[in-house]
C-alpha cells in the first residue's frame, strides 16, 4: 500500500491524515517533508492522525520525535490521534505514547490544543 497524506485544518490545528505504511525510504521522506513544510509555514499545532496507518518503523518514529521536539522548542505542540493495532504496539514498546500525547477521539485531541 502506498502512503497517502492529507492535511486539513481545524482552526489553528493542522491535522495530517496518514494512510498506509510509513517506513524507511520514500514514505518516511514524504512524512518528514510534510512536517517540515508545516513548521516552516508557521504551524504551531499539529495533530498526526494514525487511524489508517498500518505500519511504522524506526525511521517513522524518528520523524515523529523530531517533529515533536522541533515544535516543542518553538512553543508549538505535536500530538497523535488514534494509533491502532501494530502501530499502537510499536508506539507503546518505544514509550512514545508516554512522551507524545495521544488521543482516541479527534474532538478531544483538538480540545487539548486550546
Amino acid at each position: 500500500m502506498n502512503l497517502q497524506l492529507e492535511t486539513r485544518r481545524a482552526e489553528e490545528v493542522h491535522i495530517v491524515d496518514i494512510r498506509g505504511r510509513v517506513t524507511i525510504g520514500p514514505t518516511n521522506d514524504l512524512l518528514s517533508q510534510r512536517l517540515r513544510e508545516l513548521v516552516d509555514a508557521g504551524a504551531k499545532k499539529i495533530l498526526i492522525n494514525l487511524a489508517d496507518t498500518i505500519q511504522v518503523d524506526s525511521s517513522a518514529i524518528s520523524t515523529l520525535v523530531r517533529g515533536f521536539v522541533s515544535l516543542s522548542r518553538t512553543g508549538g505542540d505535536l500530538k497523535l490521534l488514534a494509533p491502532q493495532g501494530r502501530v499502537r504496539e510499536v508506539l507503546m514498546v518505544t514509550h512514545l505514547l508516554g512522551t507524545i500525547p495521544a488521543f482516541d477521539d479527534e474532538a478531544k485531541a483538538l480540545a487539548s490544543f486550546r
